[in-house]
């Protein structure tokens, strides 16, 4: 039995209205259940309008039962009842997504006939105990005017009113008040809604969660532009102006957008179950499935494609059709005055343009641009409309790309590069943006897809709030800021792809570089800044930046003060990119910190080299097949081992040797070898009485030692003899190795001849270690004299390199500064030396 049979029956049988109001709220309710079927069936419009159509269906019931109630079997003409049902807004427009407001205006005339108002409240009470979810109004036809008056808001509804049931009489009599209405005050009504939509636009700017109804190139946009036309043209639909406003391609480009929008907004609602216009990332994989798409990335590109079609759409024609109100006499005068060519006028820091000139050839747009004053341009719709629809070709010739880089001299290249995306054509004339154009970055930091927030960090760049980065920026030549620009700019361009999108960005900015026409020598810097473009944020983030070994390895990898200074500007740029708020005075202090300790050792070339071969030795050992064997905490610990020159002077087998050992001590651990001469290798946790061991050993001659801290505390030692020991006194020795381990032991050393001019001591070689080096003649008991005489003034060795050759000893020595040992270095050589 369908709906309108039970209906008939329940009148009959003299059911209560609950009744009545179940029977209907079951009825929505299971149409609104089989609401997912029917997308599946119907999508975009076609969805929208079989929804819309629907609810006239339950609308004009629920009215035809209300009169069938309150006349019973003596039912009037309904024409001759003095009520309309209007459908307002989206409802209008049958675009009502599935949890909108529906938007209903009833209409009624005084007739002493019909208690209309009766009639009216029925209905209303059957829709709201049914469950609809009305937004309406009640209006007497000869108040329409004045309520349109009272709110832009309600003209605007009223704008869009469609009839559902009701008297035709009446509805004809409301088309003549609508109509007036429309006619009321146009200027005043456009300009009103123009400043409307420049205040939501800038509530909901263009993000990676983009709003599918308020936001920039939003389901509002379209709305303005509709009602703009149906003011000034009194047209039903934007497709009667094709051929008379703009071309039917045009207009075609642009329904395919709107039907993506009307797709993606219905899918969100059915997921969401309630109004939800911001597609959240939380819905992003289920509306991709659900609306064909590989994956979540490709539908927020085609969505912020179709968003990006739409606001370009709507700024130029928009402005087409208001341009007549936009200007009163004296501006419009004021801009003729200022024509700098054909169709083109400047004032006041606006370009504007005449859509009725010939679209000019995009070199000749950008000639234009080049001749303009350097500054903070705003470029009117119209100058928008001739960038737009410029015919492109490719490739470009070499005259195209000196314009540009004439561009990317300027001060003010923002603004230049926002009207290219603004337009659509900024991959056509940069070319590595092919592949990120309105490309989402899913990393829960960036606020913009790829393409503009490379563009937001030139923004940045020109509107430096950081003094000290400003004050590194302006001294800049003219080639290494035009470089800075084009790094910058171009720096994600390599992202979308399986590849690093570093290593893919250093391909793509030199053919960039070279079409510019910059120095050979600024292709490297400019592959290198774009390849390490996120290495100065993660160290300074992530890293502990007081650590010797982090800013000689960051420093080998940026190689010059002079590209330092530019990573710094653009690491400053990329942040200040991501979204406001980004670079907090937390993150300006550690990157200041950073750029400061890197400059302080850029200038010691040779420590630099040996953060190379570090990292060098690093990657052999994580290739290694028994180093990936070790626990992901052990592997971390072995390549925490500060000293380079551990892994400079051990192969990866012996590093692994040697910290195989360490991860087993417990106090202490030795080993001794004879091989030649002695070797002794110890593993300590306590200390060690080093002074003491070299002392009773020292008839053995010391040939080399060197000393590593490892990790946990435990320090490497390994000390080589000229001399083998004689046969039988090895227990001997493995009882002077263990008594080392008593600092109370002592032992009288004789005093070596050293003169001062043969000991140095380096205060600069690095932020935390100086290097005392030693060049004299070899006497017994050297070594445990200058140990001694470290412990006394509590001075640590990091490292020690012992050499002695042709009865000269050359050693050299890594001392930690502390105890300001530095502001004492005069005091410590005259001890050593006995003054």
């Amino acid at each position: 039995m369908s709906i309108t049979e039970q209906i008939e029956d329940l009148i009959e049988r003299k059911a209560s209205d609950f009744e009545i109001s179940k029977l209907f709220k079951s009825h929505i309710s299971d149409y609104k259940n089989s609401l997912s079927e029917l997308f599946e069936r119907n999508q975009g419009k076609d969805f929208l309008v079989i929804h819309t159509k629907t609810l006239d269906s339950i609308i004009s019931l629920m009215y035809k039962t209300v009169l069938r109630r309150l006349f019973g079997n003596y039912l009037p003409m309904r024409s001759s009842i003095p009520i309309a049902f209007i459908a307002l807004g989206s409802y209008g427009r049958e675009q009502l997504c599935v949890h909108s407001d529906i938007d209903l205006m009833i209409v009624y005339e005084q007739n002493g006939g019909y208690n209309t108002a009766a009639i009216i409240e029925k209905f209303l009470y059957l829709a709201w105990d049914a469950g609809l979810k009305l937004g309406h109004r009640v209006h007497e036809v000869g108040d329409l005017f004045n309520a349109s008056r009272e709110d832009i808001t309600i003209k605007t509804a009223m704008m869009e009113s469609r009839l559902i049931i009701g008297s035709s009489f009446t509805w004809s009599t409301t088309q003549n008040r609508l109509n007036a209405i429309r006619h009321d005050n146009p200027k005043a009504f456009i300009l009103a809604k123009i400043e409307e939509a420049e205040l939501r636009r800038k509530k909901f700017p263009s993000s990676m969660q983009p709003h599918i109804k308020e936001g920039v190139g939003g389901l509002r946009d379209s709305q303005l532009l509709y009602w703009i036309a149906k003011t000034l043209y009194g047209v039903n639909t934007l497709k009667e102006l094709t051929g008379v406003l703009f071309s039917e391609e045009q207009y075609r480009e642009y329904r395919i957008a709107l039907e993506l929008l009307f797709r993606v907004r219905s899918a969100l609602h059915l997921i969401s179950g309630k109004q939800q216009d911001q597609l959240v990332l939380d819905y992003m994989p289920r509306i991709a499935q659900m609306l064909g798409f590989s994956d979540e990335r490709r539908l927020v590109t085609k969505l912020l494609e179709a968003q990006w079609r739409i606001n370009n759409f709507t700024q130029i024609y928009v402005k087409k059709m208001a341009r007549i109100y936009l200007h009163d006499a004296a501006v419009t005068s004021k801009i003729r005055a200022g024509r700098i060519q054909k169709g083109f006028y400047a004032v006041e820091g606006t370009l504007y343009a005449s859509y009725r000139t010939a679209t000019p050839s995009i070199d000749t747009l950008l000639e234009l641009l080049v001749s303009l004053e350097d500054r903070e341009w705003t470029f009117d719709s119209s100058v928008l409309f001739h960038f737009t629809y410029s015919l492109i070709k490719h490739p470009l010739k070499v005259k195209t790309y000196a314009l540009l880089r004439k561009l990317f001299e300027r001060n003010h290249l923002y603004v230049i590069l926002k009207l290219f995306y603004d337009a659509g054509i900024l991959h056509h004339l940069i070319g590595a943006f092919k592949k990120v154009l309105h490309l989402p970055q899913f990393d829960g930091y960036h606020l913009y897809p790829v393409d503009l927030h490379s563009i937001k960090c030139i923004e940045a760049l020109e509107k430096i709030n950081d003094p000290y980065v400003e004050a590194l920026y302006k001294p800049l030549n003219a080639s290494d800021k035009l470089l800075l620009k084009a790094v910058i700019l171009l720096h994600d361009t390599g992202k979308g792809r399986k590849q690093d999108h570093s290593e893919v960005g250093t391909k793509l900015i030199v053919p960039f570089l070279k079409n510019l026409k910059l120095p050979t020598q600024q292709y490297e810097r400019g592959a290198l800044l774009v390849r390490h473009h996120i290495l100065m944020s993660n160290v300074a983030y992530r890293e502990n930046l007081y650590h010797e070994k982090t800013l000689y390895q960051f420093m080998s990898k940026i190689k010059t003060p002079e590209n330092l200074t530019l990573l710094y500007i653009l690491t400053y740029a990329d942040i200040n990119g991501v979204g406001p708020g980004t670079y907090t005075s937390f993150g300006a202090n550690l990157l200041h910190e950073l750029y400061e300790a890197s400059l302080e050792i850029a200038s010691q070339n040779d420590r630099i080299t040996d953060a190379i071969k570090r990292v060098n030795k690093e990657k052999k050992l994580l290739n290694d097949p028994e180093f990936t064997q070790l626990s992901k905490v052990e592997q971390k610990k072995v390549l925490s081992i500060e000293s380079n020159l551990f892994f400079f002077k051990h192969t990866p087998s012996d590093i692994l040797a040697i910290s195989k050992e360490a991860f087993q001590c417990q106090t202490f651990t030795y080993q001794l070898n004879i091989d030649g001469g002695l070797i002794i290798h110890i593993f300590r946790k306590i200390p060690l009485n080093l002074g003491y061991l070299l002392g009773k050993l020292s008839y053995l001659d010391v040939a080399s030692m060197d000393i590593f801290t490892l990790f946990d505390g435990i320090k490497y030692f390994k000390i080589e003899f000229l001399q083998r020991p004689r046969e039988g006194t090895m227990e001997q020795i493995e009882m002077i190795v263990e008594e080392a381990f008593d600092m109370t032991k002592k032992i009288d050393l004789p005093k070596p001849v050293i003169k001062p001019n043969e000991i140095t001591i380096d205060c600069d070689h690095s932020i935390h270690y100086a290097q005392l080096n030693l060049n004299t003649t070899n006497q017994r008991g050297l070594l445990a004299y200058f140990v001694q005489c470290f412990d006394e003034a509590n001075i640590n060795i990091a490292t020690a390199k012992i050499h002695t050759n042709k009865n000269m000893a050359r050693d050299h020595f890594l001392i930690e500064k502390q105890h300001r040992m530095c502001d004492n270095a005069r005091e410590i050589i005259n001890k050593l030396v006995g003054v």
